[in-house]
């Protein structure tokens, strides 16, 4: 079963790496790029379970380490089994 977790700064969360990203994209020429917001994707390989207990397993993880939960949130997706 593979799964993906989206992990992203929270709204009102200055993001400095987004910033420098979007001041770079604009010297190439690409004007109009309005803001951007960089976050993390990670491709996480479960063993085989019923969804709902992924489920339960992916939040766990999230909340206990991946995702920084005073200032960013995560959504995460099966997207096999």
């Amino acid at each position: 079963m593979k799964a993906k977790v989206y992990i992203t700064l929270k709204d009102g969360i200055h993001d400095p790496q987004g910033r420098a990203v979007q001041q770079s994209l604009h010297t190439l020429g690409f004007e109009a790029v309005q803001d951007v917001r960089v976050g993390k994707c990670l491709e996480i390989e479960l063993q085989d379970m019923e969804k709902e207990a992924a489920e339960i397993f992916l939040k766990s993880m999230c909340q206990k380490l991946l995702a920084n939960m005073v200032i960013e949130d995560f959504r995460y997706e099966i997207v096999s089994t």
